[in-house]
């Protein structure tokens, strides 16, 4: 059994910053990519960003300068920094793993349940 817990979300002013956790347990053997991923109400979810386990990363064009993604492999661990927030980036945050390979499961991979940014104007 895999499980990503994400940590982080809250209330905070426009300009203001966040920091988002994400860490995958279980018998994990190896994590291709993680990233992280937004819903806001009423509209489909987005990449927000992505980062592979060799540390290429890949952002949206919406945080591109705002936003900074990074892992910890060695503790399944994916952050995301978050500043000078604006209230467009209020949203659902999803914590994703790809190809995650594990002891006894087939590769597959798993989402978080999400947690929610509300950047106030």
């Amino acid at each position: 059994q895999v499980q990503l817990v994400e940590s982080g979300g809250g209330l905070v002013q426009a300009g203001g910053s966040l920091r988002l956790s994400c860490a995958a347990s279980g018998r994990i053997f190896s994590i291709n990519g993680m990233g992280w991923y937004r819903q806001a109400p009423g509209k489909q979810r987005e990449l927000v960003a992505t980062i592979t386990s060799g540390g290429r990363t890949n952002y949206a064009d919406s945080v591109k300068g705002r936003f900074t993604i990074s892992r910890v492999n060695a503790k399944n661990t994916v952050y995301l920094e978050m500043n000078s927030l604006k209230p467009e980036d209020t949203a659902l945050y999803y914590c994703n793993a790809e190809n995650v390979v594990t002891i006894t499961l087939p590769p597959r991979d798993y989402w978080g349940q999400g947690t929610q940014v509300t950047v106030s104007s």
